[in-house]
């Protein structure tokens, strides 16, 4: 092989290297208690903005914290964020992750995509899953190889209702009073408090309305639900809906029998990230997570690292309209970069 072809291979792969990192968010820290664990975070649906919620909680766990974090989200054919969509480059990052952090909505990925999916399942490594993370995937093909994920798959074993149910413990169960009309107060359970999730957590808040979630025996759950009747921190309770989980643990059983840490909470909006008591829950999970909850400190700092301008409200005028993952690169580009709203 002469000296030509060898800088041509070369030259391909460096700019393969370089299109596959414009892709994706990769935020590294220089040291901390994280150090030398990968957090890969799926950041793609269609309402509550985890394109914003992901790479807001990747940047304070790398800065402050030292962990690896790989944020993947779903783009479009120009390389622009769109929120739902199933193309997500670089899921070979599981390869080398500790822990994945999942913000989904009905997703349908190829076959290569569920291949890295399923060999971190396979792994029994820790997932940490958001919101409507419940019902990750809507499937096309819903008597395919795959059909089992699906959020409406029905079967008398562990997988009715599909991946949610079968990993995350609960499949979708509905909203629980007015979505975007009535913000949700998250109340700790008392016996729990001792929990290395919640140390440091005393009066979290939720934006986004509440779901239905009654979880089965096999959920350790910290907090409980209480839909208000408005959308501050102080509104009212809304006397006709009772409590639902908000926030659990719980295992999953990979390849061989083998046994995975669970984080999930049915909230977790961009806006819900805002309140402090929040997220620190989120934050602490990801330490619990991956086996470091000694390293959990109740006053740790988790300010957001950069400018952080969520998206208010419902779906409409995302601000993440014609960003590309680097425009959020490094610690001080705006997350996400200012958009006109509708």
């Amino acid at each position: 092989m002469n000296f030509k072809t060898l800088f041509i291979i070369a030259l391909m792969q460096f700019l393969a290297i370089l299109v596959f990192a414009g892709e994706h968010l990769v935020y590294e820290g220089e040291s901390g208690p994280g150090k030398g664990k990968h957090i890969v975070f799926l950041a793609s649906h269609h309402e509550y903005k985890s394109e914003e919620v992901c790479p807001a909680l990747a940047r304070i766990l790398a800065k402050n914290f030292g962990f690896k974090c790989t944020v993947l989200f779903g783009l479009n054919a120009k390389g622009e964020i769109q929120n739902g969509s199933s193309n997500i480059p670089g899921m070979e990052a599981l390869e080398t992750a500790d822990l994945l952090f999942m913000g989904l909505r009905f997703q349908d990925w190829n076959d290569e995509q569920m291949g890295h999916f399923l060999k971190y399942m396979d792994s029994a490594k820790p997932i940490i899953g958001i919101r409507t993370s419940t019902h990750a995937f809507k499937l096309k093909d819903t008597k395919g190889k795959y059909a089992k994920f699906d959020w409406n798959h029905k079967s008398e074993d562990k997988w009715n209702k599909g991946f949610g149910a079968a990993v995350l413990g609960i499949g979708w169960q509905g909203h629980h009073g007015r979505n975007h009309r009535q913000a949700t107060r998250i109340d700790i359970v008392e016996e729990k408090k001792s929990h290395p999730i919640l140390k440091g957590v005393y009066k979290p808040w939720a934006y986004c309305g509440g779901y239905g979630a009654q979880t089965p025996a096999d959920c350790n759950i910290l907090a409980m639900a209480q839909p208000l009747n408005g959308m501050t921190y102080d509104s009212p309770v809304d006397e006709k809906l009772k409590p639902q989980s908000a926030a659990w643990t719980r295992s999953y059983e990979g390849k061989d029998g083998k046994k995975g840490r669970v984080f999930c909470t049915t909230y977790g909006s961009s806006n819900c990230i805002e309140n402090d008591d929040y997220r620190r829950m989120l934050l602490n999970a990801c330490f619990w997570a991956v086996g470091l909850e000694d390293k959990i400190v109740a006053d740790s700092k988790i300010d957001f690292i950069g400018p952080f301008n969520p998206t208010f409200g419902k779906n409409r005028g995302r601000r993440a309209a014609g960003v590309k993952p680097l425009d959020m690169s490094g610690w001080d580009t705006p997350i996400v970069p200012l958009r006109e709203t509708k």
